[in-house]
């Protein structure tokens, strides 16, 4: 079982940054695959990054790549997605989850625990 709560978003100008936030309770948190998906109005919930237990892989979807860094601090059971160079079509609600699988994955399917979300907007 574990818990996560998403915090850090709010409203930003393009070319910005912002720092999400994702703390992780339970026995077990540092043993799971992280992600961060988010999902804009009308539009379906959308991969952004993940990475794996121990820290050593991550992988991140095409629009952030470069710009998006996922990371974890184990000993807090906390992860982070550090956005920068934001752009307006990053606006949307971002979604904190973990998965007991094996490996990464941008499936929403595939993990077994979610946050409440947090809104980003960013203004042009």
């Amino acid at each position: 079982q574990v818990h996560v709560v998403e915090s850090g978003g709010g409203l930003v100008q393009a070319g910005g940054s912002l720092r999400l936030s994702c703390a992780a309770s339970g026995r077990t948190a540092s043993n799971y695959v992280m992600g961060w998906f988010r999902q804009a109005p009308g539009k379906e919930r959308e991969f952004v990054a993940a990475i794996t237990s121990s820290g050593g892989t991550t992988y991140y979807a095409d629009s952030v790549k470069g710009r998006f860094t996922i990371a974890r601090d184990n000993a807090k059971n906390t992860v982070f997605l550090q956005m920068n160079s934001l752009k307006f079509e990053d606006t949307a609600v971002y979604y904190c989850a973990a998965s007991n699988g094996v490996g990464l994955s941008v499936r929403s399917r595939s993990y077994d625990y979610w946050g409440q979300g947090t809104q980003v907007t960013v203004s042009s």
